[in-house]
């Protein structure tokens, strides 16, 4: 199995980084049937051979994944698009 941690700072207020996060979930869902659920500012994400979550700080979005052993072999350019991704929307 392989894991992608990524650190994000931002200097979002909590209610638009919340936002930012949710819309990312949302569109996730929409493409990739990857299904999600909030815990306070923890936001739970899963779908076959994904399970993960995201933390959202103050100043600090924290992404965790494990990738099962298909999209373990796409490691590299799935943790290139989440950060990617986190730099569009919390610039």
């Amino acid at each position: 199995m392989s894991h992608i941690a990524i650190d994000h700072a931002h200097k979002l207020p909590p209610a638009k980084a919340r936002a930012v996060v949710e819309e990312v979930a949302a569109k996730l869902h929409e493409r990739f049937g990857v299904d999600h659920h909030w815990d306070g500012d923890l936001l739970h994400f899963t779908r076959s051979g994904v399970d993960g979550h995201i933390v959202l700080q103050p100043g600090n979005v924290h992404v965790t994944a494990k990738l099962g052993f298909l999209l373990g072999a796409l490691k590299g350019p799935i943790e290139a698009e989440i950060r990617r991704v986190l730099d569009e929307r919390f610039a």
